[in-house]
């Protein structure tokens, strides 16, 4: 197999190379993302505790800036990798950020009424 006939098979995604799909996608994340921020704060000033160990460390030691900091270097991997798949799979990349993001909105909501 030559260096050509791969190229030609596997053809990595520009930057900022979003189709009709993949955009809706990357805007839930960033709703996700948002959500997940603001009902953690909430859950944090009515007293609950963050279940993430990582966040709760980061929580801990650096504040609630740190949770903003973790969630945009995940985006930033996402972003990047991304880049780094086929064409056809790129929009598995911000289903698997807002998939987690969305089911701890729902958990976080879930607490305050509960």
């Amino acid at each position: 197999m030559s260096h050509q006939q791969f190229s030609y098979r596997y053809q990595r995604t520009d930057w900022f190379d979003f189709g009709g799909i993949e955009r809706l996608l990357w805007a839930v994340v960033i709703l996700a993302l948002v959500g997940d921020l603001l009902t953690t704060y909430a859950g944090l000033q009515a007293g609950l505790t963050e279940s993430n160990p990582v966040a709760r460390h980061a929580l801990g030691q650096f504040g609630f800036l740190s949770l903003v900091g973790l969630k945009a270097f995940a985006l930033g991997v996402g972003f990047v990798g991304r880049t780094l798949i086929p064409q056809e799979y790129v929009a598995l990349v911000p289903a698997g950020l807002a998939l987690p993001w969305l089911f701890a909105v729902v958990v976080n909501l879930s607490l305050f009424f509960h």
